[in-house]
């Protein structure tokens, strides 16, 4: 086999792809303090639509068509669906869209609450969206530069985060999905490089999710103690043992295993600590730890819908070529692990995510 087809991985053709950044930037006293209050019941209502109307003007000169000003305090959640959905939740806003079609721009705020920070979030809609991220990035990036200028606030530091996802069932192929795409999967930096976009020095994480829903036979293969004060652990466990087994087979040592009805968002935890809200679990992660890590929550006193298995990808995992090998090694550790619980490729959906993420301050 030549080396080149060892670094593919050979993905189906119905995967989903997503790109999106997103900007933030802490609401100082001084940018406040330009927008007084016209009214005593929406004293904030002047500043966000100011801010609103300058992104969204500047969108508009650099093309970008599909863009967010987000001042609740809310993290964006951005997943691909063939209609456009914008939800809300205590914690988070959830934007569903298909990247060919969609375009949208809104602003989320309460005027009468001053936002700690302003996030503006954007989505990718130029197709094919891994040939064109480099130059969506260096399209948002050059916006942040020129709205940073007409605020005129010297000490603005902006937090840029690049977040690109591939989605697909594993089981696509058995389900009728024939056709396949090859992916080196190369990482942001190597292909930004290529495409003459120079990245300033940032951090980088690559890892997979995956969304295991528990169906009837899932659970029918643990008796549970249902007066137990953890009846489904038994259950969880038996699920994480043979995920970490299939894992480990692969020398894939840096893992979660989650089953406690959270988003899980990973960061660097050089940089960011882990944290647990009633809807999302940050789960640090550091890409330069040498020995395995395992990160498990399993709350056995509650059953889920779903369970999320996490497997990171450390330097060793990203060859030249990128991380092609390492997504082989992921897929053989999945399609045993399927195989050990009796997921049946016909019916049972193992949805996978492939993340790629950078962040830097502009």
């Amino acid at each position: 086999m030549p080396v080149s087809s060892q670094h593919k991985v050979y993905l189906p053709a119905s995967a989903r792809d997503n790109q999106y950044l997103l900007a933030e930037f802490v609401l100082s006293d001084e940018l406040v303090a330009r927008y007084p209050a016209s009214s005593t019941d929406a004293p904030y209502l002047a500043l966000y639509q100011a801010l609103s109307q300058k992104l969204f003007e500047l969108a508009d000169q650099f093309g970008l068509r599909n863009v967010h000003l987000i001042a609740n305090g809310k993290t964006p959640v951005v997943r691909f669906h063939q209609e456009a959905y914008v939800l809300q939740t205590a914690e988070q806003i959830l934007f569903f869209y298909n990247p060919s079609y969609h375009e949208a721009q809104h602003s989320f705020y309460d005027a009468k609450v001053r936002a700690r920070k302003i996030s503006l979030l954007f989505l990718a809609t130029e197709q094919p969206l891994r040939s064109n991220a480099a130059a969506f990035h260096q399209q948002v990036t050059t916006l942040l530069t020129e709205l940073r200028n007409r605020l005129a606030l010297a000490e603005l530091k902006i937090k840029v985060r690049d977040h690109q996802h591939l989605t697909y069932d594993l089981f696509a192929k058995a389900k009728g999905s024939k056709e396949s795409y090859g992916y080196k999967l190369r990482s942001i930096d190597a292909r930004y490089k290529a495409r003459q976009a120079e990245l300033p020095a940032h951090s980088a994480l690559t890892y997979v999710i995956v969304n295991l829903p528990l169906s009837r036979r899932l659970k029918e293969q643990v008796k549970l103690d249902l007066h137990s004060s953890s009846p489904y652990l038994p259950l969880y466990q038996h699920i994480a043992d043979h995920f970490v087994s299939a894992c480990q087979q692969e020398k894939l040592q840096h893992l979660a295993v989650l089953a406690n009805g959270l988003l899980p968002l990973v960061r660097n935890s050089q940089f960011d600590k882990s944290s647990q809200g009633t809807e999302l679990q940050m789960i640090g992660f550091d890409p330069s730890a040498k020995q395995g890590q395992l990160v498990s929550d399993l709350q056995g006193d509650k059953l889920v819908e779903m369970m999320q298995l996490i497997i990171f990808a450390t330097p060793d995992d990203q060859t030249d070529m990128g991380y092609g090998r390492f997504m082989n090694e992921v897929e053989s550790a999945l399609r045993r692990f399927a195989k050990a619980v009796n997921l049946q490729p016909e019916r049972d959906d193992l949805t996978v995510r492939f993340h790629q993420h950078i962040s830097y301050h502009q």
